[in-house]
């Protein structure tokens, strides 16, 4: 039998019975899993991502994406070790458009360059694979993944390796024809196919950054206008950063570097001078780069009204969060003006590339906050 307890102790206390106070809750009992070593092998992934994205686009501004002329997924990893290796290499590189229109002048020395830039690239995508592939197999044996995340981390997967094959058919565009780069839209899919990626894994790190019980009680308090808004700017900017990947593709960076008009004009000259019409939204530098100006625009004055409106969220963290994603496209903007007015150096728009993975994910931390908000005690401290 349970001695008395006094009216003063506190509520909540456990009982001074010899008896353990239980632990956790029955929504957490067999769900928790290795929680923390899924999300801390999940962040290693995350960083890794952003990595490839940066090394992707210093890729490209450095014309070494077509370097490579064969997709060996598996023996590919080693690169050439002798002499007539290299030259075997730069043999097939000499059969292709870019080195006979445009690259004739290179030697040997000019294509180890480039070819270490594209190897490393895939390099890197190897080793994104390897680590997922052993982080997720070890957690399966070890029967740690919590219920209902074997499904979200195999998806991961899947997401990786389709990436690996968008990328061999972006590359495969560039390597006949007359074509100098690869093609735009499919640069464009496979920087897309790259943020989505990024997306699921911040999204999953943040889930698992609070137990299920927390998110199933806030997910009660989800401020719905909030979550429309947010998902609307996530989608706009994920927009915008397809057309950023189709004005890369063809350099339309540096096809007008005034602001804000372009050629001293409102709307550029000859917007619609290439057959089909259609391929001018792809290919025409002056129109691609208005159409990016636009959305630019769009996003900016959309960011603002939802800015607005996360200002008055009742959770500070949602507020905070919204700030942060407002501050950080203000940048991008900033930026991006900066970029087209001094046309487009690779140092400038390698920032500008990264800053739109900070913009991105930063909105999809404000998304997360507003559906899933941190409740506040009425002293204003976190719970």
């Amino acid at each position: 039998m349970s001695g008395k307890r006094s009216i003063f102790e506190e509520v909540g206390a456990a009982p001074q019975t010899g008896r353990q106070a239980p632990a956790g809750g029955v929504i957490d009992k067999g769900k928790r899993g290795a929680r923390r070593g899924i999300r801390a092998w999940l962040m290693v992934l995350f960083a890794l991502v952003m990595v490839m994205i940066a090394v992707g686009g210093l890729t490209r501004l450095t014309d070494s994406g077509l370097s490579i002329t064969e997709w060996k997924p598996l023996t590919g990893a080693m690169p050439p070790m002798t002499e007539a290796d290299w030259t075997a290499e730069f043999e097939k590189y000499k059969a292709i458009p870019e080195f006979q229109i445009q690259n004739k002048w290179m030697e040997l020395s000019d294509f180890k360059a480039i070819y270490w830039w594209e190897w490393g690239h895939r390099q890197l995508g190897r080793v994104i694979g390897l680590i997922w592939a052993v982080g997720f197999l070890g957690f399966l044996v070890a029967r740690a993944i919590p219920v209902g995340w074997t499904g979200r981390l195999i998806w991961i997967g899947a997401l990786g390796g389709a990436q690996g094959a968008v990328g061999w058919w972006m590359v495969s565009s560039g390597l006949k024809g007359t074509m100098l780069d690869v093609a735009s839209y499919r640069l464009a899919t496979h920087l897309g196919l790259a943020f989505v990626i990024l997306g699921f894994i911040a999204w999953y790190v943040f889930l698992l950054g609070r137990e299920e019980r927390d998110l199933m009680q806030a997910r009660r308090g989800r401020e719905g206008k909030l979550w429309g808004l947010s998902t609307g700017w996530l989608h706009l900017a994920f927009v915008q950063i397809l057309l950023g990947a189709l004005v890369a593709g063809i350099d339309a960076g540096r096809s007008y570097t005034d602001w804000p008009l372009m050629g001293g004009q409102v709307f550029p000259p000859d917007p619609f001078m290439l057959e089909p019409v259609w391929k001018n939204f792809f290919e025409n530098p002056g129109l691609v780069q208005f159409i990016h100006r636009c959305v630019g625009y769009l996003l900016l004055a959309f960011g603002i009204m939802v800015f607005v409106k996360g200002r008055k969220s009742a959770h500070a963290g949602t507020r905070a969060a919204f700030n942060a994603a407002f501050i950080a496209l203000l940048a991008q903007v900033c930026l991006g003006i900066y970029t087209v007015l001094t046309a487009a150096p690779w140092q400038v728009a390698i920032v500008h590339q990264v800053l739109a993975v900070v913009v991105w994910v930063l909105i999809l931390r404000a998304r997360f906050l507003s559906g899933y908000p941190v409740a506040t005690s009425i002293r204003g401290a976190g719970k």
